[in-house]
């Protein structure tokens, strides 16, 4: 990949940060519906006896995850697409050719700057016009039929034993913050950074804030989510597959490389990062494709779906 511009940058760093607010407004609102919901259900005299008690609250040290190959086995995004294929949204012969751009870029190492801005402009129409409760609707439903059977257990265990050290634990991803606050409510997560989709009283415009959470984007987004929770980011630990995620793996006292490409693994030897490998060599050619392209893979899925509602006007 090239040098990025000043404008990418700028759309990086807007990218980042939106995701971060988004995280925290989340965690708010998360808050105050879990307060609300203890209020209505619990009388003035019941203790909380009952309730095991949390761990203590380490207040400046959290966990960052990647997701795609990560956390989940394969790409979110393209498991998000077969669901919606499954509802008749699209056809699944749709969305091979973004999946052979997937593997190119798997096998060269190398971003098709076109494959990912037809994905993005795809996925985008996609979602215009629809609303978030749609979107998060289909999202619970896809994980249950499809993405809970495809979390790395490694993994998983992996961010429990932060939890139960008192750490909050972050999913950072490129797929959408709708589809990875999912993912992190499942688990029992403290929440996601992902992209950020803009939305006006509900409605996706069809516009990102900023760009795809990727790359520098990723590390502007724990970086703004660090100041604002007042985190200490040598304390802090990220995981990750990908060499593209280097920037935040660098950004944080502990690294860990899971599941990773060629690149990662090298670059993790030489700075002498842990390596976790959950997949046997049969299946290390077999998983699903980065996470860079997620949003690519899911091109076709949209141009069916964008299509179809045409269709219907």
């Amino acid at each position: 990949m090239g040098a990025k511009g000043s404008g990418d940058d700028v759309s990086e760093r807007e990218a980042g940060e939106a995701s971060a607010q988004r995280a925290v407004d989340g965690l708010l609102a998360e808050a105050v519906a879990r307060d609300a919901s203890k209020s209505a259900h619990r009388l003035p005299s019941e203790a909380s006896a009952d309730e095991p008690a949390p761990p203590p609250v380490d207040l400046t040290a959290a966990a960052f995850f990647d997701v795609d190959n990560t956390l989940v086995q394969g790409s979110s995004l393209v498991h998000f697409g077969r669901g919606l294929a499954a509802r008749k949204y699209f056809r699944y012969s749709e969305v091979w050719k973004f999946i052979y751009a997937q593997a190119k870029f798997q096998l060269t190492g190398r971003e098709n700057s076109e494959d990912v801005a037809e994905g993005r402009r795809k996925a985008l129409a996609f979602i215009e016009g629809r609303t978030t409760a749609e979107l998060s609707a289909l999202g619970e439903e896809i994980y249950d039929e499809i993405i809970a059977d495809k979390i790395w257990t490694g993994t998983r265990a992996l961010a429990q034993m932060h939890l139960d050290a008192g750490q909050q634990v972050w999913l950072v991803t490129a797929t959408p913050y709708e589809l990875a606050e999912i993912i992190a409510k499942r688990l029992g997560l403290t929440g996601a950074l992902g992209t950020v989709a803009e939305s006006v009283d509900g409605v996706f415009t069809g516009r990102l804030v900023g760009d795809i959470l990727h790359g520098l984007g990723k590390a502007h987004a724990v970086r703004a989510l660090a100041a604002r929770e007042g985190l200490n980011l040598k304390r802090c630990t990220a995981y990750s597959d990908s060499f593209n995620d280097v920037p935040m793996l660098s950004l944080v006292g502990t690294a860990v490389a899971i599941n990773p490409d060629g690149d990662l693994r090298e670059l993790a030897r030489e700075k002498g990062w842990e390596i976790r490998d959950f997949r046997t060599a049969r299946k290390a050619a077999k998983i699903g494709v980065p996470s860079a392209l997620a949003i690519g893979a899911v091109g076709g899925a949209v141009a069916a779906a964008v299509s179809k509602r045409h269709e219907h006007e």
